[in-house]
């Protein structure tokens, strides 16, 4: 860091298995990207490229390549996945991330309807080209799962091989662990943490509220997605106890006048 500063939480170091950020690149021009890792290269961990936004974006290869090039893997956004798997292109699926040497999947089923055994089948299967991040939840808003289905799911996608679970919340932040004003459901939440180890749990949460919860109950290691590019150095500093939201948060009270 730029200077010193006492009682600053223990945040890890890259490369982390805990206290990711995952940025979601939904269009970033090539140069946008460049500035982009100029500022904060040293505070992303993972980089999507939302939805299908791969398919119709110019330099596709140069800006994978520049995001690597920084030490930061790339990853297709999990309906993309679904794009290929709903027209039978599974195996071209596998083809295009071995071409643009992508080396993180995302398996998810929130657009369309794929048995879970057959959705596990498809991280075992991925698990050989690279580390499988899998999404549990629906995006859509009138499907409510309770707690505990939850639960078994993410359970089970983890022992099929998933590194991570994602909790489903799409970019806006008003789906699945979320209600529709973007508030948190706080009893689902609880309950999952009951079952399933937060390091391995990775949380979408756009909005700088839903940030704040995932900090204040998990610490500033906890695994945060869905991420704003311009977002990430505010996030940082709220994980740090360097914004307003968090400020006596990690603070010695013995010693905070």
């Amino acid at each position: 860091m730029n200077y010193n500063l006492t009682q600053i939480p223990d945040r890890f170091q890259k490369p982390r298995i805990s206290g990711i950020t995952m940025v979601m690149d939904k269009g970033l021009s090539i140069e946008e990207a460049r500035n982009f890792m100029s500022i904060a290269k040293l505070h992303v961990d993972v980089i999507k490229l939302g939805f299908g936004t791969s398919y119709v974006t110019p330099d596709l290869r140069e800006k994978i390549e520049l995001y690597q090039s920084a030490n930061i893997p790339v990853y297709f956004g999990g309906t993309l996945f679904e794009a290929f798997l709903i027209r039978n292109q599974f195996q071209d699926y596998i083809a295009i991330c071995k071409d643009y040497g992508i080396t993180h999947m995302e398996v998810s089923d929130g657009s369309i309807t794929i048995p879970h055994a057959e959705k596990c089948g498809y991280i075992e299967k991925l698990i050989k080209y690279g580390t499988v991040l899998s999404e549990v939840g629906s995006k859509d808003a009138a499907h409510i799962i309770p707690p505990y289905k939850w639960i078994e799911l993410m359970r089970a996608e983890l022992e099929a091989g998933a590194t991570y679970v994602i909790a489903e919340a799409r970019e806006a932040g008003n789906v699945g662990i979320y209600r529709g004003s973007g508030e948190v459901r706080e009893g689902l939440v609880q309950e999952i943490l009951t079952q399933i180890p937060g390091e391995k749990i990775l949380w979408e949460a756009p909005q700088k509220a839903q940030q704040l919860y995932f900090i204040e109950l998990l610490g500033c290691n906890v695994n945060l997605g869905n991420i704003a590019h311009s977002e990430v150095i505010p996030l940082e500093t709220m994980r740090l106890g360097l914004r307003g939201d968090t400020f006596h948060m990690f603070l010695d009270k013995d010693l905070n006048p």
